[in-house]
């Protein structure tokens, strides 16, 4: 058997052909809000009958995800404009309602992200000076500051979380949990 990994590096939405499987790693966040059936449409078009698809998402707590949708917070102002984290319900509404793929198994690390979040503040701290030599000024460390810590403390509260889906189609069968991600 041969295998093949395309790294994709362009628009989700020009790759064609049959796949058997897909992994999408913090992309989902880009999509926005209104082009995620598009997106999962898409993937599903995408993959073999047999096929998988693992997506790892940066998600926002269900309750809070209309609220979210309707507003800008601090990441879409000044750290990614026009970022948007779906929520796992929302996905899961999507993905049963507008494809063929369910759910295989599903897990939450926020609270590993809050940590590694902690390990990049401490980073950036440790590298100030070096920053000021390379040009950038207070402004900078002040706003990269504010955002990991912001971040780990939406990670620490649940507030936000990152979730692993493991998403299969209808003739998906022995998709092992743990071992070797093959089908």
């Amino acid at each position: 058997m041969q295998e093949r990994i395309t790294l994709l590096l362009e628009d989700y939405r020009d790759l064609d052909g049959q796949y058997d499987k897909l992994v999408s790693i913090e992309m989902i966040e880009a999509v926005g809000h209104r082009f995620l059936p598009t997106y999962f449409k898409h993937c599903a078009k995408l993959l073999k009958p047999h096929g998988l698809m693992l997506l790892q998402a940066i998600t926002i707590r269900d309750q809070r995800y209309e609220q979210a949708k309707n507003s800008v917070d601090f990441i879409q102002r000044y750290i990614f404009p026009g970022g948007a984290l779906p929520s796992v319900s929302k996905m899961l509404e999507i993905v049963s309602r507008d494809t063929d793929m369910t759910l295989h198994h599903m897990e939450d690390f926020g609270q590993h992200y809050a940590r590694t979040l902690r390990h990049w503040h401490d980073n950036l701290s440790a590298a100030r000076h070096k920053l000021e030599a390379l040009g950038y000024d207070e402004y900078f460390y002040r706003l990269w500051e504010f955002y990991l810590c912001y971040c780990e403390g939406g990670f620490i509260e649940r507030s936000i979380g990152t979730a692993q889906l493991l998403l299969t189609k209808p003739a998906a069968h022995g998709v092992p949990l743990l071992g070797r991600f093959n089908a």
